[in-house]
């Protein structure tokens, strides 16, 4: 009998688990949004929350501009604890179809954390609501000195960016987990 409970307890603590970093509602992140004016470029950021026919959600959006060396803007979500025990980040997104990053940042290994030492998957929302799964082994990292594969236990924070090229942002986000 014993044998039999453990197994069923097995099963159901590795399929279908979550760690829900944001469902705006019982579960909130600490989110803060930057542009590359924090290093001279000038595109402009705005991050608030919304409600649309009874559903909340936030809204990344603004001028991403590739003047001065920039080009993006990102609403970061801090991680509260390790998600060593999952396989990748799922999101419910929808926005312009522009293309945008997923951008996660662990303690990198021979640095100082600098900021552009990151693992990277791109994405691209449809304007309806859509949920988004990308397996933490499509992540690239961004440096050669970095690890090749994500380090999930070291999880500090998860980025959605709008990157790389001059165009008018705007990403609603309205559930981010790890799966």
């Amino acid at each position: 009998m014993i044998k039999k409970i453990c197994i069923v307890l097995l099963i159901f603590s590795t399929n279908g688990a979550t760690m829900i970093i944001d469902d705006l509602n019982n579960n909130r992140a600490n989110w803060s949004a930057i542009s590359d004016n924090v290093m001279g470029g000038i595109s402009e950021v705005n991050f608030r929350e919304y409600k649309e026919d009874g559903k909340n959600f936030y809204r990344l959006e603004g001028t991403v501009s590739t003047k001065n060396n920039g080009g993006f803007i990102q609403s970061i979500a801090r991680i509260p604890k390790s998600p060593d025990d999952y396989t990748g980040v799922r999101l419910q997104v929808r926005g312009s179809k522009d293309g945008y990053y997923v951008w996660i940042k662990t303690p990198t290994r021979g640095s100082r954390g600098l900021p552009w030492d990151r693992y990277v998957a791109y994405f691209e929302p449809s304007e309806q609501w859509t949920t988004i799964e990308i397996p933490f082994t499509e992540f690239k990292k961004s440096n050669f000195y970095m690890s090749k594969n994500i380090n999930t236990s070291k999880i500090q924070t998860v980025a959605l960016a709008a990157y790389g090229k001059d165009f008018e942002a705007m990403l609603d986000i309205a559930h981010l987990e790890f799966y």
